[in-house]
């Protein structure tokens, strides 16, 4: 909607500013005063304008700088400028477009052609947060896995490593869990592939559902493997979470199309505590490290847990030949 918008008018005489103030008054929109650059700056700091209008000439900061200034503080939402000036030539129409100005008025303003101006502003604004919101919907939907909603492997081979620089860098604990549901391909073979989808889509949101939103983050790391990625987690707390899921899991009844199906899961985890050691893995030494523990609980007979601390061995008597036996 046109009208309320907020709208922030930078003008040295006081007589163009209440003059500008009144005409966008009338038409509903919010109007705040500032008498030079630097007060508009002051004032920009405290709240945001989609849309200012400033003078070219004024004392301690001049429109130009002001809207340099503006544009350097790369906002996520745009801003609409129009300078208003007494200059009109071509040059000096040019400098101010350059300066990052959207548009340009001449004095004196006439209050229809400024109504006129805003108008376009605006609607530049909504195909600009239009677009914005379109390309995160594409974002979102680059990273995420279709069937269960988890992040998917793109997006974890960006976050992970961030990750591991921040806990580097400050010296906190990360933890990760890798899940794989247990005898898998037998749920395929006895009900078919749609209540496979099933299965996966449950587990999904189980895993969901039993981390911390907006802290920890779950991958499907691949078929019916998911990876949990657990920050501020130690190795006691990244085992309470892999058995609490563990029994959720075993407890749980998935209906598909009136048949009941039970499953289980094994997990493995690993944590890094940089406070306590000078290993710094990378983030696939990390994740094979704690897919090697998976596969041990896999071989020591499935619906467990193992986590241990991450260390530059794998684990031993690693029971890797399960892959072939427990999918």
């Amino acid at each position: 909607m046109e009208n309320g918008y907020p709208i922030l008018v930078v003008d040295d005489d006081p007589v163009t500013r209440k003059l500008l103030e009144r005409y966008l008054k009338k038409s509903n929109y919010q109007v705040e005063l500032a008498a030079n650059g630097k007060e508009a700056l002051q004032i920009y700091s405290r709240r945001f304008f989609p849309i200012v209008i400033t003078d070219w000439m004024m004392p301690e900061i001049n429109g130009p700088e002001l809207c340099r200034r503006i544009r350097r503080q790369n906002s996520d939402n745009y801003v609409f400028i129009i300078m208003v000036t007494a200059r009109k030539s071509k040059d000096d129409i040019v400098s101010g477009l350059e300066s990052g100005a959207d548009d340009y008025l001449t004095k004196p303003v006439h209050h229809a052609e400024l109504l006129a101006r805003i108008k376009t502003g605006i609607r530049i604004i909504q195909l600009e947060r239009s677009l914005r919101r379109a390309n995160a919907e594409i974002r979102m939907l680059s990273i995420t896995d279709p069937l269960t909603g988890c992040y998917n492997r793109l997006y974890l081979n960006e976050r992970l490593p961030q990750e591991l620089r921040r806990i580097q860098r400050y010296g906190r604990t990360l933890s990760l869990v890798m899940a794989d549901i247990d005898f898998f391909k037998k749920v395929n073979d006895t009900h078919g592939h749609q209540a496979g989808d099933d299965v996966l889509r449950s587990f999904g949101t189980l895993l969901h559902g039993s981390v911390r939103e907006g802290v920890d983050w779950v991958v499907r790391y691949g078929g019916e493997e998911f990876l949990l990625v657990l920050p501020e987690t130690d190795c006691a707390g990244a085992y309470m979470v892999a058995e609490r899921l563990r029994r959720d899991l075993e407890g749980q009844a998935i209906n598909h199309n009136g048949q009941i199906i039970r499953v289980t899961a094994s997990f493995g985890g690993t944590c890094i505590l940089p406070r306590k050691s000078s290993i710094h893995p990378n983030a696939h030494q990390l994740i094979e490290f704690a897919d090697n523990l998976l596969y041990l609980a896999k071989e020591r007979g499935r619906n467990r847990s193992l986590v241990e601390v991450y260390s530059q061995n794998a684990p031993p008597n690693c029971g890797c030949k399960a892959a072939a036996e427990g999918k």
